[in-house]
Parts: C-alpha cells; sequence; structure tokens
C-alpha cells in the first residue's frame, strides 16, 4: 500500500474533521483527508453520499459547520468564493449562449479586471491548449457536448487557479465521448500542473483518471488511496461492492492459523485467505473475490476448487461472464478475457465445472 497522505509543504487541499449540517440532516460527518498540489483526486460514491457537498464548501458556496479547511495552509472560512484560488467546473458547463467561444472564456478574465486585450490573448492560449482554436468564434449551441465542455474547462483554466473543481463534469456526454474525455482531462491536468478535484458515481472514471480516489458512502469516509489499492484490498463490503465487480459470499471463519483464516462457504466447501484484525473463529463474515481472478477447468487444478454447473454464459463484448451454481452452495461469476477463448474450452450452460482461484484472490470483508 502506498502512503496515502502528502508532505505537509505539498497539500494544496487539507480538510480537518469537516462537518456539514441541513437542519437536523448531516451531509458530511468528521471529514478529514489531504489533497497533494499537483494531483489527480477523485471525490466517488453514490448520489447524495456528500460529495458535490463537500466540493462546494471548497469552493465556498457552502459553509462549514464544523471543521476547517485549508488551502495551501490558508485557513478559509471567512474568504468569499472570488478571492479563493479556484474555479470550477459544472454539470451543465453554465456557458453564455449569445456569447462566442472566446468571449465566454474571457468574461471570467475581464470581470477579474485584466484589460480585453489580455483576456482575449489568454482565451486564445486557453482555446489552443484544449484543441478548439477554429472553433474560436462559433457560440456554444453550434459545439458538441463535448466541445462545450472543452470551452468549459478553457474557461475555467484560463484565471490560472490553483485548484479545478469539478463536479460530475461528463454525465451529459455520451459512453464514447465520457471516455475520450476521460483521457483529455487527464493530460490537461498534466499539462498545466493543477491541482483537479473531480466529483463522480462512475467507478470507471475514477479508476481510469486518479493518482487517489476517496470513496464516500452516508457522508463518511470509507477508503482513501490509489485506484489499484482500493480495487485490491478494498477496507470493507460497501468498497468492495461500489469498485468494480466482486463476487461477495457470505462464510463463518472455521479457524485461524498462522494469519490465515479458513473459511466455510457452505456445500462443504472451504477457502482460505489472509485474516483480518478483529475476526476470530466462529465469526460470519464475507469473502470477497474478483471475477476475472478466477478460471474454469474440466477438473480440478488445487485442494480448494469449488464443484458446480455452468447456468449461463453473458456476452459482454471484451469478456464472457459465466455464472456457475456451485453444487449444494451458491453461484459464482467468472470472468473470461474473449482474447483466452481461443486457447481454452468455451463452458456451455449445463457443464459441470471446477472453479479455480488465483492465489491471493480471495479476501475476508466485514460490513
Amino acid at each position: 500500500m502506498i502512503n496515502t497522505t502528502p508532505e505537509k509543504s505539498q497539500i494544496a487541499v487539507d480538510i480537518n474533521h469537516v462537518t456539514k449540517r441541513y437542519g437536523t440532516f448531516t451531509a458530511l460527518q468528521h471529514m478529514s483527508l489531504s489533497i497533494a498540489d499537483n494531483e489527480f483526486f477523485t471525490l466517488l460514491g453514490p448520489s447524495g453520499c456528500g460529495k458535490t457537498t463537500l466540493l462546494r464548501m471548497i469552493a465556498g458556496f457552502e459553509d462549514v459547520t464544523e471543521g476547517e479547511i485549508y488551502l495551501f495552509g490558508d485557513e478559509i472560512e471567512n474568504l468569499p468564493p472570488n478571492k479563493r484560488p479556484v474555479n470550477t467546473v459544472f454539470q451543465n458547463y453554465a456557458l453564455f449562449p449569445h456569447m462566442s467561444v472566446t468571449d465566454n472564456v474571457a468574461f471570467g478574465l475581464e470581470m477579474l479586471g485584466r484589460s480585453k486585450a489580455e483576456a482575449r490573448t489568454r482565451a486564445g492560449e486557453m482555446l489552443e491548449l484544449v484543441q478548439l482554436s477554429q472553433f474560436a468564434n462559433r457560440k456554444p449551441s453550434q459545439l458538441s457536448g463535448g466541445q462545450q465542455q472543452r470551452v468549459a474547462l478553457a474557461r475555467a483554466l484560463a484565471p490560472q487557479p490553483k485548484v479545478l473543481l469539478l463536479d460530475e463534469p461528463l454525465s451529459a456526454l455520451d459512453l464514447k465521448l465520457r471516455q475520450a474525455m476521460r483521457y483529455e482531462l487527464k493530460s490537461l491536468q498534466r499539462e498545466t500542473g493543477i491541482t483537479f478535484i473531480f466529483v463522480t458515481h462512475d467507478q470507471e472514471e475514477a479508476l481510469t483518471m486518479s493518482d487517489r480516489i476517496a470513496v464516500m458512502s452516508n457522508g463518511e469516509l470509507q477508503q482513501l488511496g490509489a485506484a489499484r489499492d482500493i480495487y485490491e484490498a478494498p477496507h470493507n463490503v460497501f468498497v468492495a461492492n461500489f469498485i468494480g465487480e466482486t463476487n461477495l459470499l457470505d462464510v463463518t471463519v472455521k479457524h485461524i492459523t498462522g494469519g490465515r483464516a479458513t473459511c466455510d462457504l457452505g456445500g462443504d466447501y472451504a477457502l482460505s485467505c489472509d485474516a483480518i484484525d478483529g475476526v476470530s473463529a466462529g465469526a460470519q463474515v464475507h469473502l470477497s473475490v474478483r471475477p476475472e481472478r478466477l478460471y474454469l477447468s474440466e477438473t480440478a487444478t488445487d485442494a480448494e476448487g469449488l464443484e458446480g454447473r455452468v447456468r449461463d454464459n453473458i456476452f459482454i463484448g471484451t469478456d464472457i461472464q459465466t455464472i456457475v451454481a456451485l453444487n449444494n452452495g451458491p453461484e459464482i461469476i467468472v470472468r473470461t478475457s474473449n482474447s483466452d477463448r481461443g486457447s481454452s474450452r468455451i463452458f456451455e450452460p449445463g457443464n459441470a465445472v471446477h472453479v479455480n482461484m488465483e492465489a491471493g484472490a480471495a479476501r475476508l470483508l466485514v460490513d
């Protein structure tokens, strides 16, 4: 696991025990995390988990009920939004329909006191950065959704903020455009060196773009870390379920020996995995196994192979999902890349199979 806390001198945004209440409703509870300078940081979670509320408090659009937020070491509670070294890209882009692309980008600079000439020069530089120079004289209605998104980015980047806040900016785009914009956003962040704080409920967006991810649920931080760490080593059931796909199996811990837990899966099956703190023999917990860490065979390849029958194959493009009903046990999903199908047998519904597991694939979790 990597260190999830940046050095103090490198911190762009420091959120210290922040709570936000609306009357009797608590939207955020004792949130603490530090975001490094020049980091692509993502707040990830389902709708209503508090991620946009936190973003709006950083921007100054919402007051902090308890706790403090620091920008580059300065406490910002009494600093109005227009005095903070941040800018925001909203979900709906908020472009002025009657203005040209250039005027949209230059407008904020003029409001900050820049001369018209200086503002237009800077706008031209930003449009070149987002590869929209040829559309400078068009109106927003003459642009595609992805192009409008890039105009909004150019406008937000023009004043050279130290932190750029992005509130689900890709949600209105279609799938192919969202995928293309992910790479453009990451490229822009690297090129500008600005700290990006990105809000999304889309796990794939978070995994593909982020240096680090804060997974949130019900106003609380569930896990903080690099994308690979969170995916491979979720801290609890919520994170395992929310990040990617997993087989979540109810198990009972039979015994723990030498740091390894042997778990009863039911149906005369037992699986072993690394033990975790606070779990002892007899505990009813969960076992998480990612579908791509499993593979099928006609005969068992190890002592812990699980027997069952194929119930269905689901074609999803790059992969095949095979649903296996274990004998006297639960169903389990196995994911196989299509590139592997030519060299391995295709098991059809009704075929008897053994489900085998890669070493270290099973992870013990609590709620």
